[in-house]
């Protein structure tokens, strides 16, 4: 093999390798837009309540699973919405009346803070996908090389079509002195994936380096 046929495999086998890496750090989740209170430098919870809204219940559980879970191994004390009320809270209306009572039980119950998910809205989108032709290195010279590879001119890209999930999750303080406070609000963009499993781990993943960063219920001082 000469010099050129060498750097040419070569090359290809680093666009190859290139194109993996790429693919393979790619998260379906981003977090879009957050706000912060001003008001408040950071904030470590006692007791925190995780709610996922949600009509599916099944997704709702394997949602406050995830994100208790990751919570309790940053040493926060979570506690999910489906073993706090005796039957699920998100299945029903409720009044202010209600969800005034509510906070009640929290506070008796040793609670200071509520993290509050749901997907607020659905976007279909669409992508375009050349598809790469295999690379040869057996071109002998430019003028083979040209010629062969105008074919690229004629491919027409694939139209795939992809569901986009706007998520937002608010963090609430139920501090005695204080009518459920916003300290925290953040917009997470999940784009759809088969592997539901897999989003949802994106996502909690997303939301606990937001609250981290913005030293929220995960406080290194």
């Amino acid at each position: 093999m000469n010099r050129i046929q060498s750097y040419i495999g070569s090359s290809k086998w680093l666009w190859t390798a290139l194109a993996v890496v790429l693919l393979s750090s790619c998260s379906s989740t981003k977090l879009v837009r957050e706000w912060k209170s001003p008001d408040t430098d950071h904030f470590e919870a006692n007791k925190v309540l995780v709610i996922g809204m949600a009509k599916d219940s099944e997704l709702r559980r394997q949602f406050e699973n995830e994100l208790t879970s990751n919570l309790e191994k940053h040493d926060v004390i979570a506690v999910r919405s489906v073993d706090f009320f005796e039957q699920s809270f998100t299945d029903e209306k409720h009044s202010e009346a209600e969800l005034d009572a509510v906070e009640s039980r929290l506070l008796d119950a040793g609670f200071d803070a509520i993290l509050f998910s749901k997907v607020v809205g659905i976007e279909e989108k669409a992508s375009t996908v050349q598809s790469i032709r295999e690379f040869s290195n057996s071109f002998r010279s430019f003028k083979e090389d040209y010629y062969r590879s105008q074919e690229l001119f004629e491919q027409r890209p694939e139209v795939t079509y992809y569901k986009l999930y706007h998520a937002e999750t608010n963090l609430y303080c139920i501090c005695p002195d204080k009518e459920r406070e916003l300290l925290w609000s953040g917009s997470i963009e999940v784009v759809e994936n088969k592997n539901r499993n897999k989003s949802l781990r994106d996502y909690v993943k997303t939301l606990v380096s937001a609250l981290q960063n913005t030293q929220l219920l995960i406080v290194r001082i």
